[in-house]
């Protein structure tokens, strides 16, 4: 590790320790060159996959689209913000663990679309809606099916 003040590149560690999350490690150093003393992290570093458009463009995975396109479809939904954030969290663990470096954006919805299934009904009808770009009222009536069963009019 090169010394921020002298640029010399022999320093040594002197202490060493784990945050309490257990995801950083903290490391205080001593050059042996000026004799300065100095801190450095260490974290870990994941790369999201990059995503595919339809058209064949690339872009950054981009948490907060994912976010909007979530609050959009649970807008006026009786769902808390902490059942947002671990789909989104859920999201993203997949994404990383699928190891892959790119990703269709259809894979994407997939993944957006089971969530909201098991968030609530109501929010996932509005993002399949628009996400499967339905062109009838069949199209409809299908994706309600297979939400949930039919209810039966006992006044029959």
């Amino acid at each position: 590790m090169k010394c921020p003040f002298c640029h010399h590149e022999d320093t040594q560690v002197i202490d060493t320790r784990v945050s309490e999350e257990g995801d950083t490690i903290r490391r205080r150093r001593r050059c042996a060159h000026c004799d300065k003393r100095f801190t450095t992290y260490e974290r870990i570093e994941l790369s999201m996959p990059v995503i595919v458009k339809k058209n064949g463009s690339r872009a950054e995975f981009d948490p907060a689209k994912l976010r909007g396109s979530l609050m959009l479809a649970l807008r006026k939904r009786p769902v808390s913000a902490e059942a947002v954030d671990a789909a989104i969290h859920r999201i993203e663990e997949k994404l990383l663990s699928s190891g892959a470096r790119e990703v269709v954006s259809g894979h994407i919805g997939e993944l957006v679309m089971r969530e909201l299934k098991r968030l609530d009904k109501i929010a996932y009808i509005r993002f399949a809606s628009v996400y499967k770009s339905f062109e009838d009222v069949a199209e409809f009536q299908d994706a309600i099916a297979e939400v949930g069963p039919e209810r039966k009019n006992p006044a029959k």
